[in-house]
């Protein structure tokens, strides 16, 4: 079985297909697809397709990208609506959240402050709900570390990881998984593949992040959970492991990572 632990599959680029996007991706031995929240206005969404579909689960929170539109009330919003979730099984993480220094306006010095801000708020209540967090960690790998630090949250998966090996150990002496995806597939993405070939396999968790980081066979088009497999055999044949053990790793990996995905799946 394979896991996808970061799949937009509420995203607008597939229409009325979610369902069926995770029915295929359930044929190709996609056993559990996690779909985070990006905002306040997509949390009734991403919950009401885990309920539908028997193969997807969700995660709740407010990501840096959708920041600058949000207010104090949608952090408010965010804890009643994860008190309320708790009670719901495919209720996984905290998700997606994080810092985004590659926007240029959102690098601006207020705009980092508010990222900042959101951040730390997210952190605090999944460490309230003691929940892990899916990290959105683009161009802030230091900043991102800095913080879930001094609000240590219970682990959770560094999402696109695209760090140095440094970064990859401090976020894995705090408990949390890397996400690599269809990033890795392509050969001129040296960094990653070498760090996902030499990185501890115990470390690594597959995704997507469909319905964009296409792998490259299907670049420049638009990615869905279907092809984790095939991203999972680019890093088989990067370590030098049969696709079986990979597949068996990562999944394990997934579920250390997000518990109630663990309690979601049974034994």
């Amino acid at each position: 079985m394979w896991i996808d632990t970061h799949c937009h599959l509420d995203a607008h680029e597939f229409g009325a297909e979610s369902a069926a996007q995770a029915a295929l991706a359930r044929a190709e031995g996609v056993g559990m697809i996690v779909v985070p929240a990006v905002a306040r206005a997509n949390f009734d969404v991403v919950a009401g397709l885990a309920a539908g579909v028997d193969n997807a689960c969700y995660a709740l929170g407010i990501h840096p990208i959708y920041v600058p539109q949000a207010g104090e009330d949608d952090l408010l919003a965010l804890r009643e609506r994860v008190a309320v979730a708790m009670a719901d099984r495919r209720m996984v993480a905290i998700g997606e959240i994080g810092l985004d220094f590659f926007i240029p306006m959102l690098s601006e010095p207020a705009m980092r402050d508010k990222q900042i801000h959101f951040f730390r708020e997210q952190l605090r209540i999944a460490r309230d709900f003691e929940l892990p967090v899916l990290m959105h960690v683009r161009r802030s790998q230091d900043v991102v570390l800095k913080h879930a630090r001094q609000i240590r949250p219970a682990g959770g998966i560094a999402h696109a990881f695209n760090g140095s090996f440094q970064q990859a150990q401090g976020y894995i002496d705090l408990g949390f998984k890397l996400g690599f995806g269809g990033a890795m597939t392509f050969t001129r993405a040296r960094q990653i593949r070498r760090m996902a070939a030499e990185l501890p396999l115990s470390a690594i968790v597959l995704e997507t992040d469909a319905p964009d980081i296409a792998p490259s066979w299907v670049h420049p088009g638009r990615n869905s959970p279907d092809q984790i497999p095939r991203i999972g055999a680019v890093l088989a044949e990067l370590r030098g492991l049969s696709v079986a053990e990979v597949a068996g790793a990562t999944t394990a990996n997934a579920r250390a990572a997000l518990p109630r995905l663990a309690a979601l799946l049974g034994a």
